[in-house]
């Protein structure tokens, strides 16, 4: 089944990363020892649960995700300190590579340049793919047009296209909603519509997914994108290149604009850590379920 293949094909990359970022981390970090005294070294311990505290910034759409895990993690672990930003994904990075927090939540893979600025630190990181996405185009309920593809999504958000009936709709201008060029949102929508093409001059930029959302659910003439977990009924998601976006298309990699999501720690987290515990809570049936109610695909499979 497709969706198994998906999350052994995801966990085995991603483990497998993981622990090679954590062998070469710790193979240059550790002082040489005589073999005797290495072989009875003790394994380096984790910080108790209770005693730790936690940083999490990132990225607006697994920003509800992870407030959810945050608040189920502390029920489990209730001396556990956690505290979840939601600045971007890119600010997300950021923070991860200046020490700022422990855990980037991101809609996007991490860029070379990211990862250079990273190395360049000492720092090594490891992406957890912890649920898939769609980037959704969204418009008013009231708009006529059905469908849409790539082309015409490109020609909307370059000027070419500037009036909804142009595309079989009505006699409007089209306001154009894009989200800011420090979301991964937007890098993901770029990549698959884009191109190496620049967004028009009178697009309007918003920083976050509910505020696309609230722009196009209010304003009859607008477009917009977010991710699947914030198409509900006070917008329309539209059909690209033929394919509604959906759990089930999503999960099947068919729709056009499908993305992982990410949680990126700095080197793989310690065994026993509680950057560990939430970044593999994903893996449980407590994690598949949040991930599911807030409109999102598990890459597991209770």
């Amino acid at each position: 089944m497709i969706t198994r293949g998906l999350a052994v094909t995801l966990a085995a990359a991603f483990v497998v990363l993981g622990v090679t970022a954590y062998w070469a981390q710790a193979q240059t970090t550790r002082p040489s020892m005589p073999p005797a005294a290495a072989a009875s070294a003790p394994a380096p311990k984790a910080a108790p649960m209770d005693k730790a505290a936690l940083q999490i910034d990132g990225s607006t759409t697994v920003g509800p995700i992870a407030v959810e895990f945050v608040e189920a993690f502390k029920k489990l672990h209730p001396d556990v300190t956690i505290t979840c930003k939601q600045t971007g994904s890119g600010d997300g990075a950021a923070a991860l590579i200046d020490g700022r927090c422990q855990i980037a939540t991101m809609s996007r893979f991490m860029k070379p340049e990211e990862f250079k600025s990273a190395v360049e630190k000492g720092e090594m990181p490891v992406a957890h793919a912890i649920a898939m996405d769609g980037v959704c185009m969204i418009v008013h309920p009231s708009n006529p047009v059905k469908a849409l593809t790539i082309a015409q999504v490109h020609d909307i958000y370059t000027g070419k296209i500037a009036n909804w009936k142009e595309l079989g709709g009505m006699d409007a201008p089209i306001v154009v909603v894009s989200r800011d060029t420090s979301s991964g949102t937007y890098e993901t929508f770029t990549h698959f519509v884009m191109g190496k093409d620049k967004l028009f001059d009178k697009v309007e930029y918003v920083n976050a997914n509910p505020q696309a959302h609230a722009r196009v659910s209010t304003t009859a003439g607008a477009i917009g994108y977010v991710g699947l977990g914030f198409v509900d009924t006070k917008v329309k998601a539209l059909p690209i290149d033929g394919v509604m976006p959906s759990r089930k298309t999503v999960q099947a990699g068919t729709y056009p604009m499908t993305r992982p999501l990410f949680l990126f720690t700095n080197g793989y987290p310690k065994l026993g850590s509680v950057e560990h515990a939430f970044c593999t809570f994903y893996l449980t049936e407590q994690g598949q379920k949040i991930i599911e109610a807030k409109g999102f695909v598990p890459v597991t499979s209770y």
